[in-house]
């Protein structure tokens, strides 16, 4: 289930709100500027599926959304519990960052939780299959996916090269807990 939870961004003692409506999610990300839809996601991936299969099952969507929102690449990010990179690729995301592009990610299996950093706030979105978020360039944010995570997303750019994260340095971070096992 899709869970927003806000937070004054000194740490997480006492949340502002949460709610698990998707109307609301969507009212509350858009006061900040983050786009929020749900979208079927009927595809059972097998757990051998890689990047090719992923955007073949998912071609017509991926289609729609480049055409939508003019984006000129498109990968696929899996991780599970055995996944041998999967520390080395869950530290990259901790840190505090932003982009020069979008970032828009598809969630089509497993789950995930994205915190976006504004307005003196932390917003913490506990995102699954078939939630799809849009992270405009310049926004603060990071992504969690635990240390066994299980989550794969379709991610869209505006930028041919792809995911590339400028690190603000901030240790807010350090003041939000991440996903446990």
């Amino acid at each position: 289930m899709t869970i927003l939870t806000i937070f004054e961004d000194t740490g997480r003692d006492a949340p502002i709100e949460a709610t698990d409506d998707p109307v609301r999610i969507a009212e509350q990300l858009a006061s900040i500027g983050i786009g929020f839809e749900r979208h079927p996601s009927s595809v059972v991936l097998p757990p051998d599926a890689d990047a090719a299969f992923v955007m073949a099952a998912y071609a017509t969507t991926i289609d729609l959304l480049m055409r939508q929102g003019g984006y000129q690449s498109v990968d696929v990010i899996r991780m599970v519990p055995t996944s041998p990179d999967r520390r080395e690729e869950r530290a990259k995301f901790l840190g505090e960052h932003a982009h020069d592009d979008d970032e828009v990610r598809f969630f089509v299996e497993g789950s995930g939780i994205f915190y976006m950093h504004a307005e003196g706030k932390v917003v913490e979105l506990r995102s699954v299959r078939g939630d799809l978020i849009r992270v405009p360039a310049g926004a603060p944010h990071w992504f969690d996916s635990g240390e066994t995570p299980f989550f794969t997303a379709i991610r869209l750019f505006t930028r041919p090269d792809g995911w590339v994260g400028a690190f603000t340095g901030d240790p807010i971070t350090e003041r939000f807990v991440t996903l446990q096992p």
